[in-house]
C-alpha cells in the first residue's frame, strides 16, 4: 500500500510559525549581547572620552597633637609680680620678656616651644623634651657679690644624668654669652621648685635665675636679647647633644 506524503506547500504552512518563533528568539538574544551604538555628531564628543579613569584621591594626613620640645615658664607670670624694685621694675616683666625672646629664637632654629604661666594647669603631667623656668633675682642690694646667674635642677629626679647635662649646657653657654659669673647661692626654692613635682617624670627640667635685678639691671633691662641668646644656646646644646664648652676663667 503506498504512503501518502504531504506536499511542499503543506510543509511550508506547517513549519512557518516555528521558523518565525526561532528567528524572533535569535534576534532578541543578538540584541541583548550587542552593545548599543551611540550616535556622535560630527565635531562633538570623542568616543574615547567615554572611557572612565579613576579620580585621584587626596592623601589623608592625620592631624597630630601639638607636641612642643621645650616648655618655658615665665616666672611669676599669671600669678604675681615677683621681686619689685623701688622704682617699680617688676621681675615678672623681665621674665616674660626674656621667655618671649627665647621662644622667638628657638622658633627661628626650628624648635617648637611654648610659654607657660607660673602655675599653669598644663604643668600637671607636662610632657616635653625639657622644661625651663626663667626667673630673676632680688632687686635689694645685698653686697657687691650679689651679681651673677644660677642654674639648678630638681634635687631628686628620675633622670639625674640628663638633668645634669641640661644644667651644664645652660651654665656654660649662659656664662660665655652674657659674661656673668655663676653665683653659687642655689636655694631650696630652686631645687624644690614646685613644677619639678608636677611635670611628667620623663620631662627633664631646670630653673635659671638670669641675674640680680640690682647689680645686673643693665643686662636684664637693656640687653635682654643677650640674656635670651645665652639661654637659647644652652637649650640647643642639650637638644642637639653638643659638646659642653669650657667657660674661660675671668
Amino acid at each position: 500500500m503506498l504512503q501518502k506524503y504531504p506536499s511542499e506547500s503543506s510543509l511550508l504552512l506547517l513549519y512557518t510559525p516555528v521558523i518565525l518563533l526561532v528567528a524572533g528568539l535569535v534576534a532578541t538574544l543578538f540584541t541583548a549581547w550587542t552593545e548599543p551604538s551611540i550616535p556622535f555628531a560630527a565635531g562633538t564628543l570623542d568616543p574615547q572620552q567615554l572611557i572612565l579613569t579613576p579620580i585621584p584621591q587626596p592623601e589623608f594626613t592625620p592631624t597630630l597633637p601639638y607636641a612642643p620640645e621645650v616648655g618655658l615658664v615665665a616666672g611669676h607670670y599669671g600669678n604675681d609680680s615677683g621681686a619689685v624694685c623701688p622704682d617699680g621694675l617688676r621681675e615678672v616683666d623681665i621674665n616674660l620678656n626674656i621667655a618671649t625672646l627665647v621662644q622667638k629664637m628657638l622658633t627661628q632654629r626650628g624648635v617648637k616651644s611654648e610659654i607657660l604661666q607660673e602655675f599653669d594647669p598644663k604643668l600637671n603631667g607636662y610632657r616635653a623634651t625639657l622644661l625651663l623656668s626663667i626667673h630673676a633675682d632680688s632687686c635689694a642690694y645685698i653686697n657687691d657679690e650679689a651679681s651673677g646667674y644660677k642654674v639648678a635642677a630638681a634635687l631628686m629626679n628620675s633622670q639625674p644624668e640628663k638633668s645634669a647635662r641640661l644644667v651644664n649646657c645652660l651654665r656654660s653657654h649662659y656664662a660665655i654669652t652674657t659674661g656673668l659669673k655663676h653665683h653659687k647661692s642655689v636655694t631650696l626654692d630652686m631645687t624644690y621648685y614646685h613644677a619639678f613635682n608636677e611635670i611628667h617624670p620623663e620631662t627633664v627640667a631646670a630653673i635659671i635665675e638670669v641675674g640680680f635685678m640690682n647689680l645686673d639691671r643693665v643686662l636684664l633691662t637693656q640687653k635682654p636679647e643677650l640674656v635670651a641668646s645665652g639661654i637659647t644656646n644652652g637649650i640647643l646644646c642639650y637638644l642637639n647633644n653638643e659638646p659642653i664648652p669650657t667657660v674661660p676663667s675671668p
